[in-house]
């Protein structure tokens, strides 16, 4: 039996059943041909996220809003823990690249259970669920630096040519998280408790990846030098977020070494991430 997908003006056929080893090969042969499907995945989460909303996306400018506020009060006036100029921008510019990073692995890691039904019954490329589930959230991050940017280059007068690093960035940047959500995704299929203990990691990585402060300013590291590599280094959304704080708060390009690492970062990333899924897809039609 065949369901027809309709792209493009022309059909596409996906063979209802649990697919084999050479249906799996074929449909990442032929993934061009599932651009419609895929389009209709992104869409189908953009509905979900927006569907009955006054505001769209606006609200979604409103979760990084609030918490810049709250921390921006709480490490500025209130505590003097940090004394940055302008410190909104500079926590504005690290909490977009980590929003995209987490949310993008939170709604990839149970993307699988939320489309079990289309996963048991048609055959298509595995990959492109987790992928739409991580494309959505480019939507929040580009709207949030198309307002970011423009504030930061009149308040900051940062214009410069290092502002043109943010387009490599965001890809680099999709890369990273598509290929640890492939990961993430394909391991809550097989063990449902994937993605409640991945947020509960989220939680502290957010304090040591250097949002809210340059790692080289983090309290405590002054008496522990050795830590402030290995938070930089280690920690694998460290650099990204540096970059954007380099680009948009500082409004210069970062190091060599931190350009570097962004972009092996994402390609092996994106390499361990497509080889471990698929070594498991095989049986997500059974799992689910």
């Amino acid at each position: 039996m065949e369901l027809l997908i309709r792209g493009n003006d022309k059909h596409i056929a996906a063979t209802l059943a649990s697919p084999g080893p050479s249906a799996a090969a074929f449909a990442r042969r032929s993934m061009i041909r599932y651009h419609y499907l895929f389009s209709q995945l992104v869409r189908r989460e953009l509905r979900r996220k927006y569907q009955g909303s006054v505001l769209g996306v606006v609200w979604y400018l409103v979760n990084p809003l609030v918490l810049m506020a709250v921390y921006g009060v709480m490490l500025g006036p209130l505590l003097k823990a940090v004394n940055y100029a302008d410190y909104p921008i500079f926590i504005l510019a690290g909490l977009s690249v980590w929003l995209f990073f987490a949310q993008g692995l939170l709604a990839a890691a149970s993307s699988f259970i939320e489309q079990a039904g289309l996963v048991s019954k048609v055959s298509f490329p595995r990959e492109m669920i987790p992928a739409a589930a991580v494309t959505v959230q480019l939507i929040p991050m580009v709207a949030m630096l198309v307002v970011l940017v423009p504030v930061a280059l009149a308040v900051r007068g940062t214009a410069g040519p290092a502002v043109l690093l943010l387009l490599p960035l965001i890809a680099c940047l999709f890369a990273l998280t598509l290929g640890l959500a492939l990961i993430a995704s394909v391991l809550h299929a097989y063990f449902r408790d994937v993605q409640p203990i991945l947020a509960a990691v989220l939680l502290p990585w957010f304090f040591i990846s250097g949002v809210l402060f340059s790692l080289q300013q983090l309290p405590g590291l002054q008496a522990h030098h050795w830590a402030e590599p290995l938070l930089r280094w280690v920690n694998p959304i460290a650099p990204f977020i540096d970059t954007a704080h380099s680009v948009v708060y500082a409004g210069h390009a970062p190091s060599l070494a931190t350009l570097g690492y962004v972009v092996i970062a994402a390609a092996v990333a994106l390499a361990v991430g497509t080889t471990v899924f698929r070594r498991l897809e095989g049986e997500l039609a059974v799992v689910l």
